[in-house]
């Protein structure tokens, strides 16, 4: 009998050897543990668990309301269901933002109660620093360019940013300085494809992108996104791969159908004693 030996996990050199190579990345967010196994299975390079979280699983109407420990509870059960890929945990809004000896701390957090490998911040700016004060405390880094979703209010909404030439070099300029503050990796989200054509013989670390066009090192996606699951509106670089949530609602319903009509459950659903035994059960009830 075979032993299939547990897949190796991916490594940071892993990864920047895909870039060097031209292999593309890919990453997915997931917020549980049977969505880890899944993620696992398909063979993903980076899982990312996600401050969409809010939205997409705990009903929040923006990111801004999780908190540290609601998101530490959700990436501790991906870490469980995941061997190779790296495991990013993105830390919640106004987490770090305040001071460096904040975000190390909670960076920390991440790193010594959940499992991460490594961990993502928001934005450009005074973020920058923050990156920077992570990285020296020893935490691989993941920044986040364009559209941030934790200030999303201040940038107009959720809607694609670097539209003009100024704009767009101040999403470069952002990069730029993440990279030179020692991140590991770069999200860049929801601008023209051609900002990121721009930024990419810029950088030496790996890019992911979402919404960001074809250029970049990898590309993310929100699991329930992909999968049909989640039911709110879908931005335009969504793509469906599947439909599950029609799936979902469709076996939910044949299954309260069964249990109204009586269909379920049916013999082979249910478990039986021995004839004598019941017998006998009958007996001791008639002897009270």
């Amino acid at each position: 009998m075979s032993v299939h030996a547990a897949p190796r996990p991916l490594t940071l050199g892993d990864l920047a050897a895909k870039k060097d190579a031209g292999d593309p990345i890919v990453m997915v967010t997931a917020y549980d543990h049977p969505s880890a196994q899944i993620v696992e299975e398909a063979g993903v390079d980076l899982v990312l668990v996600g401050d969409s979280a809010a939205m997409t699983v705990l009903g929040y109407t923006s990111t801004v309301p999780v908190t540290i420990d609601e998101m530490l509870m959700l990436t501790r059960a991906v870490r469980r269901g995941l061997t190779a890929p790296l495991l990013v945990g993105d830390l919640p809004f106004g987490s770090y933002e305040a001071s460096d000896e904040l975000a190390v701390a909670t960076a920390q957090r991440f790193v010594k109660e959940a499992g991460c490998d490594l961990v993502k911040i928001e934005r450009g700016g005074s973020t920058v620093e923050r990156a920077r004060a992570i990285v020296a405390a020893g935490i691989p880094v993941v920044g986040h360019v364009g559209l941030t979703p934790q200030n999303a209010t201040a940038l107009g909404g959720y809607r694609a940013q670097g539209r003009t030439a100024e704009a767009a070099l101040a999403v470069i300029d952002d990069a730029l300085a993440l990279q030179d503050a020692g991140c590991a990796l770069l999200v860049i989200e929801a601008v023209p494809a051609e900002v990121t054509a721009a930024l990419m013989p810029l950088l030496r670390i790996p890019v992911i992108g979402i919404g960001a066009g074809a250029d970049a090192d990898g590309q993310v996606l929100v699991l329930h996104d992909l999968l049909g699951i989640y039911g709110g509106p879908a931005a335009k670089f969504v793509k469906r791969y599947a439909d599950l949530r029609s799936a979902a609602i469709a076996g939910v319903g044949e299954y309260a159908r069964e249990v109204r009509s009586g269909a379920y459950p049916a013999v082979e659903h249910t478990y039986a004693m021995p004839a004598d035994e019941a017998e006998r059960l009958h007996g001791l009830l008639e002897g009270r």
